[in-house]
């Protein structure tokens, strides 16, 4: 299939102020609590990555430069994980879950039980335009809630596919995609949605978190930050090597979990530069072309300056391509720690490698900036990856491979800090947009007369004593 056509003047238009309305009103209705529409809907969900797999490549594509196994890989087999994972967890997740009481509350009983949230709001982004626009509505579904996804206008034949295929599979009264920009965004926002969750920078994160307080609206935020990864001396370099090349080059660098730059040991650096450079060009020998796709001007720009200003020596690429939006895949070893390179979410195929000493020293050079939304650590020595593990605070880690945690239903995703706030995949998903409501039943007898009013002294020692 040929892929999509860009639109070269994006049409916004005004937000249908009924949408939320009526949305609710078919939440209301009870339809989304019951399980078999609810796992009928991921089952859909599923179908519709298998049957239009090919109208995704095209447009994944169309927007990033990014087709065959990478497009697969990143945004259709990540997604049809989470939809398959839940469906078949999803019974389980939805029982009640007894508690223990205390013995003065006896004869009663307790429990927990997951109720949907409403209509939840997904603002996707543009660098995995499906996976993180569907995966979230995966935990929507789960958890029975009707949805509005926002695609981001960034990633135009992304959006514009999902805009055309989701009322294809699922509840047209139960889910709507709407297109718009920045300013879409905020007036869904002002709409006051019941939860909504968000996949981006941290600034614009911060916006978010702004627009949806004057409704109360809770938010997930996913957000980014520096992912360190730190090389120890005794790592198996070949294989270390290989890991950081290749997650650094998926989607051109344009991953919020990918290795953002590398701490060293100072005995194995020169040789970990060496293996790197090498795997790229072992990585990439099928390419006529030297150089990878950028997503736009801005983000080519900023890339750019950041290799003119680097005080870093570049041992590898190094060139911009700026008519077509293109960079070299780069290596910059020992840039000063307040180059602009080392100063914000890299966010492209640049890599920064710096020398340390220890791990220790290491420790102290992550933790003295902001938490990253993950840490990565190569070593044989499990004693040191469960040292660096606990020591440097971030919302994920992975020992010996990176990026990985993210395609484990199992495993909560999410930031901590300026990385984000919130997490969802699997079960954890299931939870963050359900409300955990606890309940207390009591039989009517007995009923102790001690407990109500007027007290004597000798109800008031008991009732102390019991409760």
């Amino acid at each position: 299939m040929a892929a999509p056509t860009l639109p070269t003047t994006p049409v916004v238009e005004p937000v249908d102020p009924t949408v939320l309305s009526e949305l609710r009103r078919y939440h209301a209705s009870g339809v989304t609590r019951d399980i078999a529409w609810r796992t009928g809907q991921l089952e859909a969900l599923e179908r519709m990555l298998d049957e239009c797999e090919s109208d995704i490549v095209a447009a994944l594509d169309a927007d990033l430069g990014r087709a065959g196994f990478d497009a697969w890989l990143g945004d259709i087999a990540s997604t049809k994980g989470e939809a398959t994972y839940a469906r078949k967890n999803l019974k389980k997740w939805m029982k009640r879950q007894k508690q223990s009481l205390p013995l003065a509350q006896l004869p009663a009983r307790g429990w927990v039980q997951y109720e949907p949230l409403g209509v939840v709001l997904v603002i996707g982004p543009w660098n995995y335009p499906v996976y993180l626009t569907l995966g979230p509505l995966v935990a929507a579904i789960a958890a029975g809630n009707c949805a509005v996804l926002k695609p981001s206008e960034m990633a135009p034949a992304s959006s514009e596919l999902l805009a055309r295929i989701v009322p294809q599979y699922l509840d047209t009264k139960a889910f709507r995609v709407i297109e718009g920009d920045a300013s879409t965004t905020q007036d869904l926002l002002a709409m006051g949605f019941d939860h909504a969750v968000f996949t981006g920078g941290t600034e614009v994160g911060k916006k978010i978190m702004a627009a949806a307080a004057p409704t109360l609206t809770p938010v997930t935020l996913e957000l980014g930050g520096k992912s360190p990864v730190y090389v120890a001396a005794d790592a198996d370099l070949g294989v270390t090597a290989r890991r950081i090349a290749w997650t650094k080059l998926l989607n051109s660098g344009q991953t919020c979990i990918a290795p953002d730059y590398v701490l060293a040991d100072r005995s194995v650096v020169d040789e970990l530069v060496r293996k790197i450079g090498d795997t790229i060009a072992e990585f990439r020998a099928d390419k006529t072309e030297p150089t990878v796709k950028i997503v736009n001007a801005r983000q080519f720009d900023r890339l750019s300056a950041y290799l003119d200003a680097t005080t870093g020596r570049i041992a590898l690429g190094g060139g911009v391509d700026r008519e077509n939006l293109r960079i070299e895949p780069t290596v910059v070893v020992d840039p000063d720690p307040d180059d602009a390179v080392m100063e914000n979410e890299i966010f492209g195929p640049i890599l920064p490698i710096l020398t340390v000493d220890s791990p220790d020293a290491a420790i102290a050079f992550v933790n003295a900036r902001p938490k990253p939304l993950a840490s990565y650590v190569f070593t044989s020595s499990k004693a040191l990856g469960q040292k660096m593990i606990d020591a440097i605070p971030s919302g994920g880690a992975v020992v010996n491979h990176i990026a990985m945690h993210c395609l484990i239903p199992s495993l909560p995703f999410g930031g901590v800090g300026a990385s984000g706030m919130g997490a969802y995949h699997g079960r954890w998903g299931f939870e963050a947009l359900s409300h955990r409501k606890a309940v207390l039943a009591k039989p009517t007898k007995p009923d102790l007369s001690l407990i109500y009013p007027p007290y004597s002294d000798r109800a008031v020692k008991l009732l102390r004593r019991m409760l």
